[in-house]
C-alpha cells in the first residue's frame, strides 16, 4: 500500500457521492421538468378500461417498459451518453435526430421534447459542466428527454449504468403517479406497483446496455394508439 492510496480512495468516494447526489436531484419528481403534466397515454387507457386497478396497471407498464417506449428511450440514453462521453459530435447528432423522429404521436413528441428542453435548461443554469454547451449544440435537433439526460450525465462524468437505472425508475414512477390520480390508486397500491416493476426495470436496463441502434423497435401498438387517441379525448387532466 502506498501513501497515495487512501487519498485516491477518498477521491473516488467523493466522486461516487457527487454522482449519486446529482442523479437523485435530476431524476427526482421535484426536478422541474414538468413530468407531472403528462401520462404517456395512460389517461386514455384508463378511460378505455385497459387500466382499472393495480394488476392491469402493472401489466400495462411492464409491457411498455420492456417492449415499447421504455426500452427505446433506454437505448437512446445509452448511445447518447457514450457519444457525448467520447466527444463524437456527429454521432451524437445522428442519435438525437433518430430519437426525435422515433416518437409515435404529436403529444408524445411534445412530452419528450418539452421535458428534454427543460432538463437541459435547468442543468445549464444550476449544474453546468465543461463541454455541455458544445454537446447540446452538436445535437441540432430538439433534444428528447432520454438524450438530454444522457448528454448531461456524460458531461458531469456520472457513470452510465446508474444513470440508466435512475432514469428508468423516474420514468416508471411518473407513469404510476399519473395512474394514481386517474384510476385512482392509493399510495400503498402505487408502491406495490413500483415494487412489482423492479425486475422489469433491471432487465430493461441490462438489455439496453447491450443493445445497438438496430435493436430499436416497439411492439406496444395499444399504447401507441392510446397516445394518439388522447389527442381527441373529450375530458383530459394530462397533456399526453
Amino acid at each position: 500500500m502506498t501513501a497515495s492510496e487512501p487519498a485516491d480512495s477518498a477521491a473516488a468516494t467523493q466522486r461516487e457521492a457527487a454522482a449519486l447526489y446529482r442523479l437523485m436531484t435530476w431524476l427526482s419528481p421535484a426536478f422541474p421538468v414538468g413530468g407531472f403534466s403528462y401520462s404517456s397515454g395512460i389517461e386514455w387507457a384508463v378511460e378505455a378500461g385497459d387500466v382499472v386497478d393495480t394488476a392491469t396497471l402493472s401489466d400495462w407498464l411492464d409491457v411498455v417498459l420492456a417492449d415499447g417506449s421504455g426500452f427505446c428511450d433506454a437505448i437512446f440514453l445509452v448511445h447518447a451518453w457514450r457519444a457525448a462521453e467520447a466527444g463524437e459530435e456527429a454521432r451524437l447528432r445522428e442519435i438525437a435526430e433518430l430519437a426525435a423522429a422515433f416518437v409515435p404521436s404529436r403529444e408524445r413528441q411534445l412530452e419528450t421534447t418539452s421535458q428534454g428542453r427543460a432538463f437541459i435548461d435547468i442543468a445549464r443554469a444550476a449544474w453546468d459542466a465543461e463541454g455541455l454547451d458544445a454537446m447540446v449544440a452538436a445535437c441540432a435537433a430538439p433534444l428528447v428527454y432520454p438524450v438530454a439526460v444522457g448528454v448531461v450525465a456524460a458531461a458531469h462524468g456520472v457513470p452510465l449504468a446508474p444513470t440508466l437505472h435512475a432514469f428508468l425508475h423516474a420514468l416508471v414512477s411518473n407513469w404510476i403517479s399519473a395512474a394514481s390520480r386517474l384510476v385512482p390508486l392509493g399510495q400503498t397500491d402505487s408502491q406495490r406497483v413500483l415494487a412489482s416493476l423492479e425486475p422489469a426495470v433491471a432487465a430493461t436496463a441490462d438489455r439496453a446496455l447491450q443493445a445497438t441502434l438496430d435493436d430499436l423497435g416497439s411492439a406496444t401498438f395499444r399504447a401507441d394508439l392510446a397516445s394518439l387517441r388522447h389527442e381527441t379525448q373529450y375530458t383530459r387532466l394530462f397533456r399526453s
